[in-house]
């Protein structure tokens, strides 16, 4: 059982995450663009909703976070058996949504027990080095798992007012970690890369870039103040698009691996912009969800899976390997997809989801080909990780 726990794939969070994701997103959102039905607890929409926030977008945040912060606090990273724990709470929430009955109330528990498991990884080195910068995160994760057991709690009885509210939440929730993220690590990528001075954030917007979404998806998901849940919305919408613009060089349009971060960036500015005006002019609530759920979630998880698992793994990061842009290139092309099925009807909307869904599962499908390798093998310069 130790030489199973001492495997190359359980040294740290993104081996088995990234992996896992790039599959599991593929195979989830085929079945939703050609037709797979859901189970009575838990329909197709609402079944296709939830694996994308909670169980594609999720797995990715938590993946990134348990990475990221050992570099942020110097501590060991999670792994071994823990690491395995942690994967085994997330099958255990994938496998049993399938199964009718009482599937989707064991993939409640698992699924928030995932979450929730993660924040006390992630607090682990957090408070034991009193790194004070990143509490807010340990609390995000906790919120994260906060929305996805309200929306099982409203399975039962089917609300659907209740659940559609609970999805949104989530996925504005996943915003916040893009925000918190993205100000993170695009301007430093950036400057390392081209070698430019790096563009300073305020304390205050980097706060804003998680806080607001955080604020929105707390009073969304308790339905309390809503306009000014829809404000925050707006606010966090624009304060990323400015800092868009702040960080950006032309230069940019040469590195795919900085192309794709900001382009994701950008779809979940205008996707939170768009959610605060559905407030006051709910047809632009479509709009907003797919620019971030497509746009932010797809193009921005894929770059980082791409650039963080060359780096951890000891690969040259720059120029990237030749399918990378090819599986950006398809990411980008199943967002424009999915923006343009909300302008039509009939047989045009399903052509336009179902060529949508192959998109964003080729762009997958081709990162898990390619990376699968260098993910489940050690380190190519020998170093631990």
């Amino acid at each position: 059982m130790n030489t199973f726990f001492r495997h190359p794939v359980w040294a740290m969070a993104f081996r088995p995450f990234y992996l896992l994701a790039a599959l599991y997103g593929a195979l989830s959102v085929l079945l939703w663009g050609f037709g797979y039905q859901g189970t009575p607890e838990l329909p197709g929409f609402y079944w296709h909703a939830h694996e994308m926030i909670w169980g594609y977008a999720g797995l990715v945040v938590i993946a990134f976070l348990l990475t990221a912060v050992a570099t942020w606090t110097g501590q060991p990273p999670t792994r071994g058996a823990m690491l395995a724990g942690l994967a085994a709470c997330w099958l255990l929430a994938r496998l049993s949504i399938f199964i009718p009955g009482w599937g989707a109330a064991a993939s409640g528990i698992f699924g928030t027990l995932f979450f929730w498991y993660g924040a006390f990884c992630m607090a682990l080195p957090v408070f034991r080095t009193r790194n004070k910068r990143n509490y807010v995160a340990v609390f995000a994760i906790f919120v994260l798992g906060g929305t996805h057991a309200v929306f099982h709690r409203h399975l039962n009885p089917f609300d659907p007012a209740a659940l559609l509210t609970g999805l949104q939440s989530g996925l504005i929730m996943v915003s916040g970690f893009i925000g918190f993220i993205g100000t993170r690590i695009i301007s430093f990528f950036t400057s390392k890369r081209l070698n430019v001075p790096q563009i300073p954030s305020p304390q205050w917007v980097a706060h804003a870039a998680l806080w607001l979404p955080m604020i929105t998806a707390m009073l969304m998901a308790h339905q309390i103040l809503l306009p000014l849940a829809a404000l925050a919305a707006a606010a966090a919408g624009v304060i990323s698009l400015v800092q868009v613009y702040r960080w950006w060089y032309r230069d940019v349009l040469k590195e795919p691996m900085l192309w794709v971060l900001f382009a994701g960036y950008a779809f979940t500015g205008l996707g939170l912009l768009a959610v605060g005006i559905a407030y006051f002019k709910p047809a632009w609530l479509n709009l907003g969800v797919h620019l971030i759920g497509v746009g932010g979630i797809g193009v921005l998880t894929l770059g980082m899976m791409a650039r963080t698992a060359l780096g951890h793994t000891g690969n040259v990061i720059y120029p990237p390997p030749k399918s990378v842009p090819v599986a950006f290139g398809l990411m980008i092309a199943a967002t424009l997809v999915r923006i343009l099925a909300t302008f039509v009807s009939g047989t045009a909307y399903t052509h336009s989801i179902r060529c949508s869904a192959a998109l964003f599962a080729a762009a997958l499908l081709l990162y898990a080909w390619k990376y699968a390798p260098w993910l489940l093998r050690p380190r190519k310069d020998g170093r631990p990780g």
